[in-house]
């Protein structure tokens, strides 16, 4: 396992190095998404994919608070490693994996027993809820398994190496590739199919990281054993921003989603094909972020600010290079993309509209992943939980459902495209001039 000391060396090519695993993992994990809907779009139909945009929006969403304790795991455990603490990152690797269980179990407890409920309160389509339900359970009872893949990934990333996670990704995507069809078709499941192909598939590649991880020592995992108040205190002082974000993003999207449904089948069909298509857009810059995320909080732990603005130079103009050509593909490839996910006409053209719309947005959204990843690296949670607020509650739900108000279904993505330029204004305020490189985790 190759682990990278960001604190030396040569910045531009380490973010390449490293980033591009990262990369290439989440262009895996959503072609895992777009396999997925392509299965259940062609085998059991558009009102079925549009069940699945809705369940797995939801499935996000209600895992924020869990999501946002693992992406603290990239804060701590990469400033641990820049200090080259390792006592500490072994502590705190077991505080991780304790307090995920725990919730993990009593989220999907929760997630099961009330589906229905959560559907109907977003004025999901009748003729969808009994669907999306049936995927929304199957996803919650194998919660566990999807957060002890994702943590697994997320610590290994913190620790420099972006390498590994990617082959036990793409085990997922091949076992989820075959499986898919033969539980939807073959064995006649159905959309329930598409859920347990899922659990299935992410299941077995935790399996296999967490064997691998605990062979070659590359993660300190102890026996699980009680953690220390301190190691509990900090795990949720940036935890619990962190899932504030992941919920205010994820409630932001469900809110979208809502004003979405009120368009009808047809709208919510092309909008679930286009998100397939767009998060391709967003990859990159996601993984970017994610990349600076783990080299500024090594760097920031031993207060090199010299590394930790050229992080911020390069992973702008990378951001900037890439989104665009990215952008300009999809495009150009619109119309042909959607129509891989759909069969009618007013759902293609919906979902082809609103990728046009959208694509030239995308680098700016790009901007704040970089600017507030590196931010996020020290440690400053709760300032990133306010721009996050600004740029889904006060821009972009706001933006989204004025504009639709006027302009009809294509306002959508015309006002989310207004937010992604107007919030990277205040990314890139707060990361001027901001307090947070005052933050600090451990003592000297």
């Amino acid at each position: 396992m190759a682990q990278h000391d960001f604190t030396k060396g040569s910045i531009r090519r380490q973010m390449i190095v490293f980033a591009g695993p990262i990369i290439l993992t989440n262009l895996l994990q959503v072609s895992y998404q777009f396999i997925d809907s392509l299965w259940v779009g062609n085998l059991i139909g558009d009102e079925a994919l549009g069940a699945v945009t809705i369940a797995a929006t939801i499935i996000v969403t209600v895992l924020a608070f869990l999501i946002g304790i693992n992406n603290a795991t990239l804060t701590i455990l990469s400033q641990l490693k820049g200090r080259d603490d390792n006592q500490g990152l072994v502590n705190y690797v077991n505080a991780f994996v304790v307090i995920l269980s725990i919730f993990s179990v009593l989220l999907g407890l929760f997630g099961f027993l009330f589906s229905k409920n959560i559907l109907s309160f977003l004025n999901t389509p009748p003729e969808m809820l009994d669907a999306a339900s049936t995927y929304l359970q199957i996803n919650f009872l194998g919660i566990i398994l999807l957060m002890g893949y994702n943590f697994i990934g997320t610590a290994l990333r913190s620790l420099g190496d972006s390498k590994t996670p990617l082959r036990f990704v793409f085990i997922a995507v091949v076992l989820n590739t075959i499986l898919a069809p033969i539980f939807i078709a073959l064995f006649n499941w159905g959309i329930a199919g598409a859920a347990w192909a899922t659990i299935v598939s992410q299941g077995t590649a935790f399996l296999l990281a967490f064997i691998y991880t605990l062979r070659k020592k590359v993660i300190p995992f102890t026996v699980p054993k009680l953690p220390k108040k301190e190691e509990v205190w900090l795990i949720f002082k940036l935890g619990i921003p962190a899932g504030l974000q992941m919920m205010v993003i994820h409630a932001g999207v469900m809110a979208i989603l809502s004003v979405v449904n009120s368009f009808g089948g047809a709208v919510v069909a092309g909008y679930g094909a286009s998100q397939r298509i767009d998060s391709l857009i967003i990859l990159p810059a996601m993984a970017l972020g994610t990349a600076v995320n783990a080299m500024a909080g090594q760097n920031i732990a031993v207060n090199r600010w010299d590394r930790v603005r050229q992080i911020a130079i390069y992973g702008t103009i990378y951001n900037f290079v890439i989104m665009i050509i990215v952008a300009t593909v999809v495009f150009v490839l619109a119309n042909m993309l959607t129509k891989l996910f759909l069969n009618e006409t007013e759902a293609i053209q919906y979902g082809t509209d609103y990728l046009k719309i959208i694509t030239y947005f995308y680098p700016f959204i790009g901007l704040n992943f970089i600017l507030n990843g590196i931010v996020r690296g020290s440690g400053a949670m709760y300032q990133v939980l306010i721009l996050n607020i600004i740029s889904f509650w006060v821009l972009r739900y706001p933006l989204a459902y004025f504009c639709s108000s006027i302009m009809g279904a294509n306002g959508i993505p015309v006002g989310i495209g207004i937010s992604f330029l107007i919030s990277s204004i205040f990314a890139f305020s707060y990361f001027q001039w901001g307090g947070w490189k005052k933050k600090r985790l451990f003592s000297s």
